[in-house]
């Protein structure tokens, strides 16, 4: 088997990536949810139960204290509630509202949108094949980032 990279991989992976990113950001502005706070939501969409906000920052790989920031956003605009932890009293606990779930739906569309828009010109066999080479960089990923925040394609659906 040939390993040898071809030196422009990299850069139209992350050009395409950047090009998906893009045309999301444009279509979460009328939302008016940031890439930031969407990526928070993302990770309630795939918890049944309330999060702790330390268990949020880790999902994130950001540090505590810029997750009260982003929850306080989101706390905000409606999507989240905050209600002190019963079996820990100097926790809180972030709970999804309906508000938060109509968002994740809206937000899903989105980001198919955005990402139908990138992959149009591909025949449904080239999107086959692409979403196969995907997955399987997908599964050699480690479960155990330091950063907490893979989530893997073959994980459920959000819910919304």
């Amino acid at each position: 088997m040939d390993t040898t990279l071809d030196p422009d991989l990299p850069e139209l992976f992350l050009r395409t990536a950047k090009r998906i990113r893009r045309n999301q950001v444009a279509r979460l502005a009328p939302l008016g949810i940031t890439p930031g706070q969407a990526r928070a939501l993302r990770i309630f969409g795939h918890h049944d139960e309330p999060l702790r906000m330390a268990a949020i920052a880790d999902h994130l790989g950001i540090v505590p204290r810029s997750a009260t920031t982003v929850v306080d956003a989101l706390e905000t605009a409606g999507l989240v509630s905050r209600a002190p932890d019963p079996t820990n009293r100097r926790s809180t606990l972030v709970t999804l509202t309906d508000s938060g779930r109509a968002a994740l739906s809206q937000m899903a569309a989105a980001r198919r949108a955005a990402a139908e828009e990138v992959f149009t010109g591909l025949s449904a066999e080239q999107r086959t094949t692409l979403r196969e080479l995907l997955a399987a960089l997908d599964s050699q990923a480690s479960v155990g980032t330091s950063t907490g925040t893979n989530i893997s394609l073959t994980s459920p659906p959000l819910r919304g």
